[in-house]
């Protein structure tokens, strides 16, 4: 059967991204498994999460420039055959500590192949094309968080806990040759000129310098920093303060998955008839509503359920806001597309993190405060958008002019 040319893109770049959710999910619940083997208490096994995260952040901030200079090539080659070895090592560890470093090689390569997808799409379609690009690759791609802790399950009673890096290595192995004879089938491009290797770091200060690009990458770490409050909370919100099972919590989460997908199918068709950014507003706008339902609901103590819906929405509209705030970002950097995508992934860590952080400091289990912090963030999405959106000015064949 013949695919759309655009569809087949979107499949093996999505194919490529949901490494990171495999890699996040798959393993959660081997946990105790791995535990037990590296004879080291169950909170401990959970530092490898955080060490995925900050290697998959530093991963993208070097592989975004190194992108720019050498070409999306050689760096996805790299990333991936990185994230393979680090899988395999991974699998070996019979220490804590080999594990925390395996992971922590791991990430990085992950990190390299994260940021080429969104400066590959850049390097071929842009504008309105680009979000639905992305839309289309983030359909996709919802997949992956929904089955990873399902395969991780049936991977740990075949074969034991190793049995899930050694799958994540096969992928790994599985995505380079889809790369090879797909996206990079071919000769690679000339690339005459390379900048100084000085530049790389200049160029993030070129991105940043641009007034609407700088706002619309804070608009992506505030509508993440909700995502990730949520994350931390969501068992107490779920478990305890709904009074769930881990059955009707499962449930439920998948249910948020759901609706990201239909926010994205929405997109898509939004997208055939405004462009990204009168859609990104909306989206924006949709989720604010949603977390001031929330809020309003514990405030005034409200029938309880009423969250569900208000939870749905809230994570529903990432599947409208990413792709369009990425393409928007896109668009300004033809030639600095890896710097932009490297920005655009870690600065949600980076900010999300702290926020989720404090968010257990001084919200704890106080639904009051969670809502709290979930509005803070929220309120600011909306004055970043909208300002953002005022500072867009992008003359015909000059994409790249700042503003």
């Amino acid at each position: 059967m013949h695919l759309p040319s655009d569809f087949r893109l979107a499949l093996v770049l999505a194919v490529a991204v949901a490494l990171g959710p495999f890699a996040l999910d798959a393993y959660l619940p081997a946990f105790p498994a791995i535990a037990a083997t590296l004879g080291v208490a169950l909170g401990d096994v959970g530092l490898t999460l955080s060490v995925y995260v900050i290697g998959l952040a530093a991963g993208q901030i070097i592989g975004g420039p190194l992108s720019d200079r050498y070409g999306r090539r050689p760096i996805m080659y790299g990333g991936l055959a990185v994230f393979v070895l680090g899988s395999v090592l991974v699998a070996l560890s019979n220490a804590l500590s080999l594990m925390l470093v395996a992971r922590g090689v791991q990430a990085f390569g992950g990190g390299w192949v994260a940021v080429c997808v969104p400066a590959i799409v850049r390097d071929r379609v842009s504008g309105n094309e680009a979000a639905r690009l992305f839309s289309l690759i983030a359909l996709i791609m919802f997949i992956a968080p929904a089955l990873a802790p399902s395969l991780g399950t049936l991977l740990l009673h075949w074969g034991g806990w190793q049995a899930v890096f050694l799958y994540l290595a096969g992928y790994g192995a599985i995505v380079l040759l889809l790369m090879r004879f797909t996206i990079f089938r071919g000769p690679p491009p000339p690339r005459n000129i390379r900048p100084p290797m000085l530049r790389l770091l200049t160029n993030y200060a070129v991105v940043l310098r641009h007034a609407a690009a700088l706002r619309f990458i804070g608009l992506q770490a505030t509508v993440f920093s909700i995502m990730l409050v949520y994350l931390t909370h969501a068992s107490f919100i779920y478990q305890d303060w709904l009074g769930l099972s881990e059955t009707g919590f499962s449930l439920l989460f998948a249910c948020n998955v759901v609706a990201m997908a239909g926010f994205s199918v929405l997109n898509r068709r939004l997208l055939a008839r405004w462009p990204a950014l009168s859609v990104l507003p909306v989206m924006v706008c949709v989720q604010v509503a949603a977390v001031l339902l929330f809020m309003l609901v514990v405030v005034l103590d409200a029938p309880r359920l009423l969250v569900v819906p208000a939870i749905m929405l809230m994570v529903g509209s990432m599947g409208g806001i990413a792709p369009n705030n990425l393409a928007s970002v896109m668009e300004f950097f033809r030639e600095l597309g890896g710097t932009a995508a490297a920005l655009m992934g870690a600065a949600p860590f980076a900010v999300g993190g702290v926020v989720s952080g404090l968010s257990s400091q001084w919200a704890a289990h106080a639904m009051s405060g969670v809502t709290g912090v979930m509005a803070v963030c929220a309120l600011a999405a909306v004055g970043l958008v909208f300002s953002a959106r005022r500072r867009v000015v992008i003359p015909p064949g000059k994409p790249e002019k700042n503003t």
